[in-house]
């Protein structure tokens, strides 16, 4: 492996077990490193560090392992098996029941720069990292000889998740076996038909599990309105739960139609209404009130520079979103913009509701499911964000 050192004093947030390193940081050993080489880090004196990936970029180097380590195929196995053991310690799969989850999780799970969803027989990997994206071969070969779940098929997402000037050379692929044709699963004890070939991020939204499963819980009789719909998690569980009419609402006509194949797999005698609409336009133009409504938008920024826009936007949906609520009833607000803190969105909430002239009181702080685990040492990797307010 080539060797990297870093600069005195640079090391700090290593020891710390933060696995990110940026270019600033280090001294030497890069010359002629290609993107995606594993290297060993080392302080200024010569003492190891860790290994990891390298990245010709700002984030530079993301760490494997503190200490030095062979990166082979056992070495896969090994993490991907920790990964696994923590979801069965959590109980998240069950037969019959769930059999769709978030098995890796980037840097909660000790291989950060990768993204590995399971879908019944089927796991996709989205590669963020080119290192990660080199060692697919290896993670592909070690995902299907994890014993406590079936894998029969995996498929490489990778490609809009890579630096514009690799991601060009490669595809999105099956890397080991095939296609399993029309592919439907269970979380909750609902089905659900997922395109895991051409669905947003690897196919569905798994990191909402915990948050419609209160959906579920307060929908029992309600109406109930889900904008930025996706193909439906709010609404099926919403029509599980004994909602008495759901309208959906997504520009995607794609997502919808995968919405609409979901209704009738479940056999739900709820009404349901799915609408092609942008969802900021439709609110702004109906006058019609629920008794719960549900705003999950995609991340309104994905960089600094971005943030202030996003914030006004989220407080422009979200008035929007309180107007529609009957007083009485439940707003479910979400963002999953990463550089939109828990605290900065809380007090756009707060921005929101005042200029609404509603008392909102929090009754739920929402996030991630327990298969989207953090690590302690890297906060970052907590990106969704929720509050569910009961509006008088």
């Amino acid at each position: 492996m080539h060797i990297i050192k870093l600069h005195k004093g640079r090391e700090q947030s290593v020891l710390r077990r933060h696995p990110w390193i940026f270019s600033r940081a280090i001294l030497s050993g890069t010359e002629g490193l290609a993107d995606g080489e594993t290297v060993l880090v080392q302080d200024s004196k010569g003492q190891t560090l860790g290994t990891g990936h390298y990245q010709d970029s700002s984030l530079a180097i993301r760490l494997l392992a503190f200490e030095e380590v062979t990166t082979d195929l056992a070495f896969w196995q090994m993490r991907l098996e920790e990964a696994a053991q923590c979801r069965r310690s959590l109980g998240i799969r069950k037969e019959g029941y769930t059999d769709t989850f978030r098995l890796v999780h980037g840097e909660g799970d000790q291989m950060p720069g990768l993204i590995i969803d399971i879908y019944g027989p089927v796991a996709v990997v989205q590669a963020h990292s080119i290192g990660m994206y080199k060692a697919l071969p290896d993670i592909a070969k070690a995902l299907t000889k994890i014993p406590s779940i079936p894998i029969e098929a995996v498929y490489s997402k990778s490609k809009d998740a890579l630096p514009s000037n690799f991601a060009h050379r490669i595809t999105d692929a099956w890397v080991q076996g095939q296609s399993p044709g029309e592919l439907i699963v269970k979380e909750g004890g609902i089905s659900f038909a997922v395109d895991v070939e051409t669905g947003q991020k690897t196919g569905f939204f798994l990191d909402q599990r915990e948050n419609r499963e209160l959906i579920r819980k307060y929908s029992q009789g309600k109406e109930v309105f889900n904008g930025f719909c996706y193909t439906g998690g709010f609404s099926l569980y919403a029509l599980e739960g004994g909602a008495t009419h759901v309208v959906s609402i997504d520009s995607s006509a794609t997502a919808l139609a995968l919405l609409e194949k979901n209704l009738p797999i479940n056999q739900y005698a709820g009404t349901h209404e799915s609408i092609k609409e942008n969802v900021l336009t439709w609110l702004g133009e109906t006058e019609k009130q629920f008794d719960i409504v549900i705003v999950d938008p995609p991340a309104f920024a994905k960089s600094l520079s971005k943030r202030h826009n996003a914030v006004q936007a989220y407080k422009r949906l979200n008035m929007m979103a309180m107007a529609r609520v009957k007083k009485g009833g439940m707003l479910f607000t979400f963002s999953c913009s990463q550089v939109v803190d828990k605290p900065l969105f809380h007090n756009t909430i707060v921005a929101a509701a005042i200029e609404s002239g509603r008392l909102a009181r929090v009754v739920h702080e929402l996030g991630q499911g327990p298969d989207h685990p953090v690590s302690i040492f890297h906060p970052e990797g907590h990106y969704l964000k929720g509050l569910a307010l009961y509006m008088d």
